[in-house]
């Protein structure tokens, strides 16, 4: 009777085998959704490195073979902040609050950025008193940022120098290159990669417009 007995108590009920079904069916779907979310985050992470990459590499040269994704949303307080210049000197960014600003985000080691950068100092020479441009060099040393702007020719504007990201992380830059277009209303794009010199003038003159 004791065997019996214990027999019964091992066997489930056709009511609750259903509800452990109905649960063992619940878990594999939340976690074939979490592994889904997973690889949808590490494609967005793949595809930002393609753009500009986090890591050295020897990718494409040509400025105009990425197209750049576009976040817009409105920040009034964007340009609230100082840094330190290339040349060592502080800035006070909030001065320039109310004026058309682009701000270019790069690293010294990124060949996308080196590729780009004498269109970037052409625009920024063209467009000098109507819309002022600024670099945000990142993820690297200082001697690194300042032979990169001597040997790419963008020493016509002032570099800020990111060196614990917090400035990209201000405008929700990941990878390079990327631009931030304030406008004087406030409002700001960011482009996820490279522009090609008419991209670029385009947004940048947009902004005298807009303003």
């Amino acid at each position: 009777m004791l065997v019996g007995g214990e027999k019964n108590e091992s066997r489930t009920a056709p009511g609750d085998r259903a509800v452990r079904q109905k649960t063992d069916s619940r878990i594999r779907v939340r976690a074939a959704a979490r592994v889904a979310g997973l690889v949808a985050a590490s494609t967005l992470v793949l595809a930002a490195c393609s753009a500009g990459g986090t890591e050295p590499s020897g990718g494409s040269s040509d400025p105009s073979a990425k197209t750049p994704a576009v976040a817009s949303e409105v920040r009034s307080a964007a340009l609230s902040f100082t840094a330190s210049t290339l040349a060592g000197k502080k800035m006070d960014v909030s001065s320039l609050a109310g004026k058309p600003v682009v701000l270019w985000f790069w690293a010294p080691w990124c060949t996308i950025c080196r590729a780009e950068a004498p269109d970037v100092a052409k625009v920024a020479a063209e467009l000098d008193g109507r819309v002022r441009f600024l670099g945000v060099p990142g993820l690297g040393q200082e001697n690194d940022m300042r032979a990169f702007v001597e040997d790419t020719g963008t020493g016509g504007f002032d570099h800020l120098v990111d060196s614990d990201g917090s400035l990209w992380l201000r405008f929700g830059v990941v990878a390079q290159p990327a631009f931030a277009f304030v406008a004087p209303d406030g409002s700001v794009q960011v482009f996820a990669g490279a522009l090609g010199g008419d991209a670029l003038r385009e947004r940048a003159q947009s902004l005298v417009v807009k303003g």
